[in-house]
C-alpha cells in the first residue's frame, strides 16, 4: 500500500471531523474519496497532505511513517487544491518555476521540469501570462502544473474542476488520467460523480467523519443492488399476460401502466428472455425495453441520505 491510515482522530474542538478511520490506497490507482459537505474529506486530504496534524492514529505512506518523515514524504507528493492557489504578481512560467524549487529542482533540471509541465497542461503557449488574464480553466490547469513539476508519485486533486467550462473540465480529466498512466497515484474527490464513475478504480464514501463503504463502482452498486428492474412498452396488454409473468420464478412484482410493463424480480434471475416470450405468445409486439441498473448516485443517496451536491 502507498498509503495506509490506522485509528486516524481529528477534533476541532467538540467537533469529530475524523472518527477513527481506516484507510489503505494501493499504488498506481486512481482513488475516489467521496462524502457530503462536512463528511470529513478535506481534513483526511490535509492530514494526508501533512497540512493537518492528527489528534490520533498513525498514517504511513511510503512505507514510512508521517511523524517522523514528513518532509522526505511531501517531496514526493503533490497538491491540487480545491481553491486556486498561485501567485497573481508571477508569471504562469514564475509560478511553475517556484514551485519547482520548493520541491527540490534547480538548474537546466529545474527548467526542462517547469516547461514539461506547461506543455502538460497546455500552457506553454501562455507562460508569459499573468494568472489574472487566465479563464478559470486555465488557472485550474495552472494549479496542476504547480503540482506536478516535480513529478510526485501521490498527486491529490481536492475537486479540480469547480466552476471551468466543458473544454478545461475534459482536458484536466484526460490530464489525471496521463498522470496516472505515467505512475503517479492519485486521490480524488469531486462534487461530481460522473467524474468520478469515469476516472477512479476505487472509491471510498465519507460521512460525518467515518467510511461508510468502500470498493470498485461494482462492488458498491452490489451494496444496494438485491433486484433486477425492467421496463418494457408494448403494443398490448391483457390480464392473462401480467398474470404469466407474475407466475415466473423470481419475480416479486409485475404491474402495468397503459402499455408499459415494469416487472421486478430478484437479483440475477434472468428472466428477460422469459418475459420476452410469454409477451410473444400473447401476439403483444415489443416496442422498447429498458433495464434499470443501479448507479454510484444511487448508492451514495441510499447511503448518506444526501446527493453528491448537498
Amino acid at each position: 500500500m502507498i498509503i495506509e491510515i490506522k485509528n486516524l482522530v481529528k477534533r476541532y474542538g467538540d467537533f469529530l471531523a475524523v472518527d477513527n478511520m481506516n484507510l489503505k490506497v494501493r499504488e498506481g490507482e486512481i482513488f475516489g474519496l467521496l462524502g457530503p459537505n462536512g463528511a470529513g474529506k478535506t481534513t483526511t486530504i490535509n492530514t494526508i497532505a501533512g497540512l493537518t496534524k492528527v489528534d490520533s492514529g498513525d498514517i504511513k505512506i511510503f512505507e514510512k511513517d508521517m511523524k517522523h518523515h514528513e518532509l522526505e514524504i511531501k517531496r514526493n507528493m503533490g497538491i491540487v487544491p480545491q481553491d486556486i492557489a498561485v501567485f497573481g504578481e508571477l508569471t504562469a512560467y514564475e509560478n511553475v518555476m517556484f514551485f519547482g524549487k520548493l520541491y527540490g529542482l534547480r538548474d537546466g533540471n529545474l527548467k526542462d521540469k517547469v516547461q514539461e509541465a506547461l506543455n502538460f497542461t497546455g500552457l506553454w503557449d501562455r507562460r508569459k501570462d499573468f494568472p489574472k488574464n487566465y479563464s478559470g480553466g486555465m488557472k485550474r490547469r495552472l494549479n496542476i502544473a504547480c503540482a506536478i513539476v516535480h513529478q510526485p508519485k501521490i498527486i491529490i486533486m481536492d475537486e479540480p474542476t469547480v466552476g471551468i467550462d466543458p473544454q478545461s473540465r475534459n482536458h484536466i480529466l484526460q490530464s489525471v488520467k496521463e498522470l496516472n498512466k505515467l505512475g503517479s497515484t492519485i486521490i480524488y474527490t469531486s462534487h461530481y460523480m460522473e467524474e468520478i464513475e469515469e476516472l477512479c478504480t476505487n472509491i471510498t464514501i465519507m460521512d460525518h467523519g467515518k467510511i461508510i463503504a468502500s470498493g470498485t463502482k461494482e462492488e458498491l452498486k452490489a451494496l444496494i443492488s438485491s433486484e433486477d428492474k425492467m421496463s418494457l412498452e408494448v403494443s398490448s396488454v391483457n390480464y392473462t399476460l401480467i398474470d404469466n409473468i407474475k407466475n415466473l420464478q423470481g419475480v416479486r412484482e409485475c404491474s402495468n401502466e397503459g402499455n408499459v410493463i415494469t416487472v421486478i424480480s430478484n437479483k440475477n434471475s434472468k428472466n428477460l428472455s422469459k418475459v420476452i416470450d410469454i409477451i410473444n405468445e400473447a401476439d403483444s409486439e415489443i416496442m422498447s425495453i429498458n433495464i434499470e441498473k443501479p448507479t454510484l448516485e444511487g448508492v451514495f443517496l441510499t447511503l448518506t441520505g444526501r446527493t453528491l451536491r448537498d
